[in-house]
């Protein structure tokens, strides 16, 4: 797994990596900007939005919010990506700091109308999944939504096909969304397949 200094290595070459995997429709970005342009099209059916986007990278899906006229907050683990980002968002409020150890305090005092994730909570296990998604909703606007793009999976037995498939190419240290399994705990989470390597879970308030 990328530590912070892997992460920052990483941020200048990130959308073109992830562009690549994406346009030969292979793991682990497969169908990465239909997962992104998904979740904009939902955030966009509120007007001028708030929205908080937890690991926003270098402000792919974000800065399209931002130029559509939402108000943006973020946390993102790394110094470069938020320099990329904020270059591009230069009115957003934007937070360093490791979300799987909570979030920074002036984030915790706003609601939101959407809080996003896209490629980021991988990094989570599953109890740590579900404790945060628990802690986001309190932290919505009435109505608001949760909206998580990412490797995810409807059952286990389709993780499984995609790790044969993926061989050597397949991370171990990430932790992927298997959906029916948090649904479970989290019954009011629903999972929209993107790809055979990804989707959107969403949760409303």
């Amino acid at each position: 797994m990328l530590d912070r200094k892997g992460f920052d290595l990483w941020a200048d070459g990130y959308d073109k990596s992830v562009g690549l995997s994406d346009e030969e429709n292979s793991y682990p970005f497969a169908s990465y900007k239909a997962v992104l342009n998904s979740i904009f099209q939902a955030v966009m059916q509120t007007p001028n939005a708030v929205v908080l986007d937890l690991g926003f990278g270098t402000g792919t899906l974000t800065t399209k919010l931002y130029e559509n006229g939402c108000i943006v907050y973020g946390q993102d683990f790394s110094a470069r990506m938020i320099e990329l980002a904020q270059a591009k968002m230069p009115n957003a409020h934007l937070y360093q700091g490791d979300f799987s150890k909570g979030l920074a305090a002036p984030l915790t005092d706003r609601r939101y109308d959407a809080i996003i994730s896209t490629y980021a909570l991988h990094h989570l296990d599953d109890a740590q999944k579900i404790v945060f998604l628990q802690d986001l909703t309190g932290l919505l606007k009435e109505r608001g939504q949760i909206l998580i793009g990412d490797v995810a999976f409807e059952t286990r037995n389709d993780l499984e096909r995609c790790r044969l498939l993926a061989g050597d190419e397949w991370d171990d240290d990430e932790i992927y969304f298997v959906a029916d399994e948090l649904c479970r705990a989290v019954p009011s989470l629903t999972f929209t397949k993107v790809s055979d390597c990804a989707g959107i879970l969403a949760l409303t308030i």
